[in-house]
């Protein structure tokens, strides 16, 4: 989940028709687009939306209607279809300052900063007070300044909103993503907490509060379980849990299973997850149904590969907790997962419903959700000890071997030879984001460059196209008297170029206390070594867990001066080294971190294991009917 989805995500990336006014006048046009009105605010956006493409055909200068039709299609994903209905909209009232700010929202949601910029800058011409604006316009500086250096620009505009209006909290929010994005992590979290206490069941700011607690290097596990509890008792009280659903408690049966995310597309999560789904679905003996909720939507080539795994594929994009809570329960599912924790485009809050008798968490967050309603997180025993039960909500169940398995690249990217070979010195490298790389990382990584005369750190990040964060990673070295000829920094590039920057490193680093996940792996499958540090959190252990099913325990260090130790070790016998890499992709391949179908087999027997317990704890409760506190 990158820091950008979350900047994308928030409340104001539209602006609701309270604040957009159309001439007033008794019409059946009118009467439709206020049904229409009136069913959005029930959570029934499609509804909604035929009502106001028929008030357009009635009416088409009635600007509300095409304000209000672009603010579902945003909701639904569909921007490009958004930005048409924002553009007919100012058409019809070109005075309208909330027209132009969902304009500029569509343009960002389309990777168009510019025009974002220009709309944004045209609605505050309008409205100079209008704070969402001052916003929107920050999203899209902020987005932009990834190339050109504008952070501060964006920084300064968040800063005016919030002058004009301090108690908006979705400009503190939007300011701690901002932070994050600059690697100013105090900051960051010192924004999402102005957020709650401005608003204070501001549920978003709250995920992100507790996700950017995983780049705190000193955070108590104390602190994280008692901020989740929090979150989860919020959550609680806005949703009517469902105690009868359309199940009968069978152990024995077709379960149908529900995956909930916003990441089922070319993310980490979705790589993760299309070998184990297409694994479990070519199981002859499975006895499984999937179905699968996403909730961004996004059309590639991962998608349509996930989307035929499943029985059924329905968008959550734009539905209430309600509405997608009774579309999950009337579908009849047995056991819904959460692929997201408190990462972008969550549905948590909708968890708190409790749309099925068995609900989990699993793959896309390392640490605990704080909701009750959630009954187990999947981990194993490398990644979760016993003695860190104790700061999760869920209870937790341990797969055999690993609890995740990677699908392998399409691309065809060859491993080479060891580039110290022919470079006549070591090259370490670490292709994470930089907002991983604490004070801590910087320290240690410089030591071990001092150690190992000659070598260089090659770092790779969307951050470094940025030319002030490059700056910010020489600075931060040259502290420690790192020079920066020793530095090799690359910005964002094509999957398939990425893969073969791993061609140029030795050894790659792997940061702490938030280590490398989809990184690592792929590291491996380069045939480059990962060098992790142990820690004692779920988060923490991921390296531990990776290295561990991997067959490399001699590349997990157990504190800093070990991961010295064994960095110079390792870089010291460059036959083993070169030996290792050429064997390394066969290993993993080879290794449950990569076996598809063995892990399927894994994940199916703890799903009818949890469903098998949730029988017997429900006997002769065979439900033909759904309902909730609200019926």
């Amino acid at each position: 989940m990158g820091l950008l989805d979350r900047l994308l995500k928030t409340k104001s990336g539209h602006v609701s028709d309270t604040k957009i006014a159309t001439a007033a006048g008794p019409s059946e046009a009118e009467r439709l687009l206020e049904e229409g009105v009136t069913l959005e605010a029930r959570g029934q956006p499609e509804e909604a939306l035929n009502r106001y493409e028929v008030a357009i055909g009635l009416k088409p200068e009635l600007a509300r209607a095409h304000f209000n039709r672009g603010n579902i299609l945003l909701d639904k994903g569909d921007a490009a279809g958004a930005l048409a209905a924002y553009e007919q909209a100012v058409t019809y009232k070109p005075d309208s300052a909330a027209a132009y700010y969902n304009i500029g929202s569509a343009h960002l949601h389309l990777g168009n900063a510019r025009e974002a910029i220009a709309a944004c800058r045209q609605a505050i011409t309008l409205k100079p007070d209008f704070a969402d604006a001052h916003v929107s316009l920050n999203m899209a500086l902020g987005s932009e300044s990834r190339d050109l250096g504008k952070f501060d620009e964006a920084e300064a505009s968040y800063r005016r909103a919030l002058e004009i209006n301090p108690r908006l909290a979705e400009a503190h929010h939007s300011l701690g993503i901002l932070f994050g994005l600059t690697n100013r992590v105090a900051e960051s979290v010192a924004s999402f907490e102005q957020a709650l206490r401005t608003k204070g069941d501001y549920a978003e700011a709250h995920t992100s509060l507790l996700f950017f607690y995983n780049y705190v290097a000193d955070l108590a596990a104390e602190q994280l379980l008692r901020d989740a509890r929090r979150f989860g008792e919020v959550a609680a009280r806005l949703a009517q849990p469902y105690t009868r659903w359309k199940t009968s408690p069978d152990p024995l049966r077709v379960l149908r299973v529900g995956f909930v995310s916003g990441d089922l597309r070319d993310h980490p999560v979705g790589c993760f997850l299309e070998g184990v789904l297409a694994a479990l679905t070519s199981r002859t003996e499975s006895r499984l149904e999937l179905f699968a909720y996403p909730t961004f939507t996004c059309d590639d080539e991962t998608s349509a590969r996930l989307r035929a795994c499943c029985k059924d594929w329905y968008s959550a994009v734009g539905l209430s907790d309600e509405t997608l809570a009774r579309r999950i329960t009337e579908d009849g599912i047995d056991i819904l997962i959460d692929l997201s924790g408190h990462t972008a485009h969550n549905r948590l809050t909708m968890f708190a419903w409790k749309p099925a008798p068995v609900q989990l968490t699993w793959l896309g967050y390392l640490a605990t959700t704080g909701l009750a309603a959630i009954d187990y997180v999947i981990a194993d025993e490398w990644t979760l000890p016993k003695d860190q039960e104790a700061y999760f909500t869920e209870k937790v169940w341990r797969l055999p071997e690993s609890y995740i398995c990677f699908t392998p690249p399409l691309h065809e990217a060859l491993t080479g030879p060891l580039p110290s070979i022919g470079n006549g010195y070591i090259t370490f490298g670490s292709c994470n984001n930089l907002t991983k790389m604490n004070d801590d990382v910087v320290a240690l990584w410089a030591r071990v460059l001092h150690t190992i005369p000659n070598s260089r750190l090659l770092l790779k990040s969307k951050q470094l196209q940025a030319v002030f964060m490059r700056q910010n990673v020489v600075n931060r070295f040259g502290v420690h008297g790192i020079d920066a000829e020793r530095l090799i920094l690359k910005a964002h590039v094509s999957r398939g170029e990425y893969l073969m920057t791993y061609c140029e490193i030795d050894i790659a680093l792997d940061p702490f206390p938030y280590p490398g996940i989809t990184t690592s792996v792929e590291s491996l499958w380069m045939g480059v070594p990962v060098l992790t540090l142990s820690g004692e959190q779920f988060l923490s252990r991921q390296g531990v867990g990776l290295l561990m099913n991997a067959g490399l325990p001699d590349w997990i260090a157990t504190d800093t001066d070990d991961y010295l130790a064994r960095a110079v070790s390792h870089a010291s016998d460059l036959q083993r080294l070169a030996a290792l890499r050429g064997g390394l992709r066969k290993q993993v391949l080879d290794s449950p971190v990569f076996d598809a179908p063995r892990f399927a087999q894994h994940f199916e027997v703890a799903l009818r294991e949890m469903w098998q317990k949730w029988c017997a704890q429900h006997p002769g409760s065979s439900q033909n009917r759904e309902t909730n506190g609200a019926v």
